[in-house]
């Protein structure tokens, strides 16, 4: 089992992903607050992203 802590990370489309606590992150990207282990990490996503479509996607149709 890895100790590797990750960061929930956020764009401006509300896409999530995981990313290595304390890593610089890419441009365009901000950390969401929640860190843990990838198996935490993946289980906040699932809570707080529960429609996957882009930002813009959703409005489009909109489905916000």
């Amino acid at each position: 089992m890895s100790d590797t802590l990750y960061q929930v990370v956020r764009n401006d489309e509300e896409q999530h992903a995981l990313w290595p606590a304390g890593a610089a992150l890419p441009a365009g990207w901000a950390a969401e607050g929640f860190v843990g282990t990838e198996q935490e990490c993946t289980a906040h996503v699932d809570a707080v992203w529960p429609d996957i479509r882009p930002l813009s996607m959703r409005d489009r149709l909109g489905a916000r």
